[in-house]
Formats: C-alpha cells, structure tokens, sequence
C-alpha cells in the first residue's frame, strides 16, 4: 500500500524522532514534514502506534493517508516536487 505521512509537531526531539521513524519504516522525505513510500498494512499499523505514543495528542497533528497505485500515477508535481533519486524504483515507476 502507498501512504503518505505528514506531521505537525511542535517539539524538536518529537519531531525528530518521527522522522527516524519513517524513515525506518522505509518511507521517503519528500518534505521536511512529509514522506511518502510502500508499506504493508502491518507496517503502516506498527508505524502509527509508534508515532501515536510519541506525539502530544492535545497539540501535534499526524496524517497518514493511503493512496492507491492509480491516484499516485495521477499526481502532478510541479517545480521542484521532490527528488526522484531519493524514491524506490517502485515509487519513481509509478510517476515517470
């Protein structure tokens, strides 16, 4: 499954560690705040509860959306979008 992980979270160390997170999940920065990558729905499961116990639920935003192949080959990216060396074969297949 494709997904998209976007954050609003207000305290550096949190932050942090979000983004190791994804990255360990092996998701793409694609933004400072926003990644993108393939995960089975086990390891979205496991990156949300990860990211569910580190964030402050009264001020900290966390979006995980799934996308399907189809949607994700629909998306325009305009100017400077993200680095196509830093995504997958599967991912950069699906958009060049």
């Amino acid at each position: 499954m494709i997904i998209w992980v976007l954050y609003d979270i207000e305290k550096d160390k949190a932050r942090t560690r979000a983004s190791k997170l994804c990255l360990q999940a092996g998701l793409y920065r694609v933004q400072f705040s926003c990644f993108l990558g393939s995960l089975t729905p086990n390891a979205k499961d496991t990156l949300r509860l990860q990211l569910e116990e580190l964030i402050d639920e009264t001020k900290d935003r966390v979006y995980i959306f799934p996308m399907s192949r189809d949607e994700l080959q629909q998306t325009d990216l305009l100017g400077q979008a993200f680095d196509k060396k830093l995504v997958t074969d599967e991912i950069r297949a699906l958009f060049f």
